[in-house]
């Protein structure tokens, strides 16, 4: 089954410039990341810990200090995209005001605007759209923010996606669109009835078959899907 099909790969060490000279012994919270760095073999910035804790009044500083915004950890990761992963919106905001790019992936393909649009993280998915991100940019799986939201069931990142404009018949490397994922990987509840209605309103092909050739609508028929089944066919699906 394409839907068990883990690509299991480890995020790719990109390394960081050595650190010139100790840390300076400082106080607060900036001195305090600034040692936790040194210590932990500079895996990450003192910017990236900031981001993880939330940190806005440490990231204004940093920044102000002339830290890279968009330097990377030892994962490929971004400051950005450690604030997103952990859901942290006001170092999300910090750092997406002072310019930090919503399209930097890191090693396994993750971008803070693709992670926030498969997460459901809609704050920072908002920001990074106003922020100018790559609706285009796919995921490690060959997706699009949009496929994952609709597989996990994020209604309203789903609806914030379609709005945006996010292409609606894009075809993973698994074969699959948005609207296949929203019925084969979920169990055809309430919140994937409702983003299959909005796929099928926003105009997605409901004829577009997977890579076996199987049809949404079959596909829906196979797990006894009956409102999905009742969508499709009444927009023409066979």
């Amino acid at each position: 089954m394409r839907n068990s099909l883990a690509l299991g790969a480890a995020a790719l060490a990109l390394g960081l410039p050595q650190a010139q000279g100790a840390a300076p012994a400082a106080t607060g919270p900036v001195g305090a990341a600034a040692a936790t760095s040194a210590t932990a073999g500079a895996v990450s910035t003192p910017l990236h810990q900031a981001a993880e804790r939330d940190d806005v009044s440490a990231i204004t500083q940093l920044l102000a200090r002339g830290m890279p915004i968009d330097a990377r950890d030892a994962q490929g990761r971004t400051p950005l995209l450690v604030a997103t992963q952990g859901n942290r919106i006001r170092a999300a905001r910090a750092l997406i005001g002072a310019g930090a790019d919503v399209n930097a992936k890191d090693g396994i393909q993750d971008s803070p605007y693709l992670f926030a649009g498969a997460s459901g993280y809609l704050e920072i998915l908002t920001m990074t759209l106003a922020q100018g991100a790559d609706l285009r940019s796919t995921n490690r799986y060959g997706g699009t923010a949009l496929i994952p939201a609709c597989e996990r069931g994020h209604v309203e990142t789903v609806r914030r996606l379609i709005d945006a404009g996010v292409a609606l018949n894009h075809v993973n490397r698994l074969g699959w669109t948005a609207l296949l994922e929203a019925i084969v990987l979920s169990d055809g509840g309430p919140r994937h009835q409702q983003i299959v209605q909005m796929l099928v309103d926003a105009g997605a092909d409901v004829q577009l078959a997977d890579a076996d050739g199987v049809r949404p609508l079959e596909h829906a028929i196979q797990r006894g899907q009956t409102e999905i089944e009742r969508i499709l066919r009444a927009a023409g699906a066979r």
